[in-house]
C-alpha cells in the first residue's frame, strides 16, 4: 500500500482557480480524490495547498488537508520539490504517490498496477513516472535564435531525416507519478533513475482547450467512482 498527495495551488493562469473547475457537477479536484479512494493499493489521500477553500472543499470529498501549505511554495515558479519535502517534514513515509489534480479521468486498475511495480522495483531506482508514446520527436523540433532555426542536438540536418530513423518517444502525462523521500532530500523530484511505466494517453487540463476536450470526449462518470464523489 502507498499514501497519495494532490498537489493543488489555489492560482492558475491558465484556467481560474483550475483546480475547483466544475466538471460533470463536480469540482475538478474531486476526480482525483475518488480515485484513490477507489485504487485498492492507496490507502490515505493527502492534499497540498495553501488556499482554504481547496482545503475545505477537498476534505468534503474524504482528503486529509492536515496543514496549508506556506505561500512560498505555492508560486508559479515554486518546484515540486518544496512541497514535497514539505509533507516529508511532517510524515515520514519512504515514499509517496503523486497525483496531479489535472489529470481527472484516471483507471484506478492502471494505477493499482502502477503502484505493485514500483514496490517490485523500488530498490532499483530513484523515482516512477507514467508515460505514453508521441509521433513527434525532439529531432524534428527547432529553437529559435535571432529569427533563424537552432536543433537543440547541434546538427540541423537531423531534422530531415525520416521520423522512423529516430527512437520512439515517451511522453510523462500524470496518471500516476512516485517519488522517493530519499531522492527529494537530495533536491531531485524524481532522480536519475527514473523507472518508466508505459500506458494510453491520458487528457490533462492545462488550458480552456483542454477543458473542452475533457467535456467533449468522456460522457460518462465511472460508475465505481459514484461512491466516492459524494461531499460530506
Amino acid at each position: 500500500m502507498i499514501s497519495a498527495i494532490i498537489p493543488a495551488r489555489g492560482g492558475s493562469k491558465s484556467i481560474p482557480r483550475k483546480n475547483l473547475v466544475p466538471v460533470y457537477g463536480h469540482p475538478l479536484i474531486a476526480y482525483s480524490i475518488a480515485l484513490c479512494k477507489a485504487a485498492k493499493n492507496i490507502d490515505r489521500v493527502f492534499v497540498s495547498t495553501e488556499d482554504k477553500e481547496i482545503a475545505r472543499i477537498a476534505k468534503e470529498y474524504g482528503a486529509e488537508v492536515p496543514f496549508l501549505r506556506p505561500e512560498e511554495l505555492s508560486t508559479d515558479t515554486a518546484s515540486d520539490v518544496g512541497f514535497l519535502n514539505h509533507f516529508f517534514d511532517n510524515y515520514n513515509f519512504e515514499e509517496i504517490a503523486l497525483m496531479r489534480p489535472t489529470t481527472p479521468m484516471r483507471n484506478e486498475n492502471f494505477v493499482d498496477k502502477v503502484i505493485q511495480i514500483y514496490f517490485n522495483n523500488k530498490e532499483n531506482l530513484t523515482g516512477l513516472r507514467t508515460m505514453h508514446e508521441i509521433n513527434e520527436s525532439p529531432y524534428k523540433l527547432f529553437k529559435i535564435n535571432d529569427n533563424f532555426c537552432e536543433s537543440f542536438f547541434g546538427d540541423i540536418e537531423l531534422s530531415n531525416m525520416p521520423r522512423q530513423s529516430f527512437p520512439k518517444t515517451y511522453k510523462p502525462d500524470g496518471h500516476i507519478d512516485i517519488v522517493k523521500r530519499e531522492t527529494t532530500r537530495k533536491g531531485n523530484t524524481f532522480g536519475n533513475k527514473i523507472f518508466a511505466v508505459k500506458g494510453e494517453k491520458i487528457v490533462d487540463i492545462d488550458s480552456k482547450e483542454d477543458l473542452d476536450v475533457l467535456l467533449c470526449t468522456t460522457k460518462v462518470v465511472p460508475i465505481e467512482w459514484t461512491e466516492y464523489l459524494k461531499r460530506s
